[in-house]
């Protein structure tokens, strides 16, 4: 079928959440899509920063495909060995001594506030809330609905669950105001994603580590779109140096196969009992060993390298073109923020129709997210489009 057929069954079968481009995408390969009429197009959005080694990496596949052919799914009642190996090589990795697993970035927040209000409720006492950030995106359950600091995300879904203080985002003294003694956790994005790639001021994380540590409660960062080597490190706090308590994931770890975590230090993890929290679904044996393979493949594929060298050819890529409708470039690694002068929403439709596959945000940013391991021909490409795009609409 064609994509006019299949957007015909869309808007008769599907629950109208979503406004849609009318593009079917049916295959992929690395950092490149062919639609249903078979147009190819280079992406430069993964699935929104999740599939991290592009589409269809052959060494996912294969592990998929091995995994599918052993067993699919036992729940967390019996030991899963591929959630345990996952959790191993992430702890080895990384600040944290346990993890819990789950299937998406909201369910990942969600359990981080549960293990805190967990370990207020123990240590705190029974503090519950959590001081989260202005412009800032934690998921679509009614919980992570409240804490994000988004108003466009809460209409509709009012009386919101409590607990969540909203304070700027790279603002300290309001951090401070904000704590009471009901105050369990500081959670903020080390780089707010869909609020349009806003960076840390300097200084800004590390003094929210102080902050947590002169008032003995928690630090959360939810690196759901900026961990997995999307930043250049394999989580966004190394290239600060300031350790969370808790850190959530999810995305790029499956690299489109949907799984998420929460990883926690010794601290928290004491305050988690059998049968405190769970996920039906979290931790199976599928998700797991995909979770495994790409992590095995950033850590000891040279991706990580491919991140920063491709970060540099994009940014030098502006620094060599000026742009009228190009206010500012900021961002890390192959997360990158570019403010538009022009409509940004216009800016993504028109690289569509040009071929280039792009992803707005907020403060009218769009954001170029290609996959970790794009190779220097695609990215060129992707940025001869993007000049198209540019020059058309100076």
């Amino acid at each position: 079928m064609l994509n006019s057929s299949w957007l015909s069954l869309c808007r008769e079968h599907l629950a109208p959440t979503y406004s849609q481009y009318p593009v079917a995408f049916v295959r992929g390969y690395g950092a490149r899509l062919w639609d249903a009429d078979g147009r190819e197009y280079v992406d430069f959005a993964s699935g929104i920063a999740t599939v991290s080694l592009g589409h269809c990496h052959p060494k996912l596949v294969e592990a998929l495909k091995e995994q599918a052919e052993s067993l699919w799914h036992v729940s967390n009642l019996y030991l899963i060995p591929w959630e345990i190996e996952l959790a191993k090589l992430l702890n080895e990795s990384s600040f944290s001594s346990k993890v819990f697993f789950c299937n998406s970035g909201a369910e990942a927040n969600e359990a981080a506030v549960k293990f805190a209000r967990l370990w207020g409720k123990k240590h705190k006492n029974g503090a519950y809330k959590v001081i989260t950030a202005l412009d800032s995106f934690h998921g679509r359950t009614l919980a992570m609905v409240s804490a994000t600091g988004q108003e466009k995300v809460k209409k509709g879904f009012e009386p919101l669950p409590g607990g969540f203080v909203h304070v700027p985002f790279n603002d300290l003294s309001a951090v401070r105001e904000a704590l009471d003694d009901d105050v369990v956790a500081v959670m903020v994005e080390p780089i707010q994603g869909e609020g349009g790639i806003v960076e840390p001021a300097s200084g800004y994380l590390e003094g929210l580590r102080r902050i947590c540590d002169e008032n003995g409660i928690l630090l959360i960062f939810d690196e759901v779109q900026t961990g997995v080597g999307r930043c250049g490190e394999l989580f966004a706090y190394m290239l600060y140096g300031v350790e969370p308590d808790i850190l959530t994931t999810a995305k790029g770890l499956g690299s489109g196969f949907p799984i998420g975590a929460a990883l926690l230090n010794d601290k928290v993890a004491s305050a988690v009992e059998p049968g405190s929290h769970a996920s039906t679904f979290g931790g199976n044996p599928l998700a797991t060993r995909v979770g495994y393979e790409v992590l095995r493949v950033i850590l000891e594929d040279g991706v990580l390298d491919n991140v920063r060298a491709s970060s540099d050819a994009i940014f030098s890529f502006f620094r060599e073109n000026a742009f009228s409708v190009v206010e500012e470039v900021r961002g890390k690694g192959l997360l990158i923020g570019v403010k538009l002068r022009v409509d940004n929403r216009e800016f993504v439709q028109k690289a569509l129709e040009k071929g280039l596959l792009l992803v707005p945000a907020g403060g009218n940013v769009v954001r170029l997210l290609p996959p970790l391991n794009i190779d220097d021909e695609t990215l060129s490409r992707g940025l001869s489009l993007f000049k198209e795009v540019a020059a058309s609409m100076g």
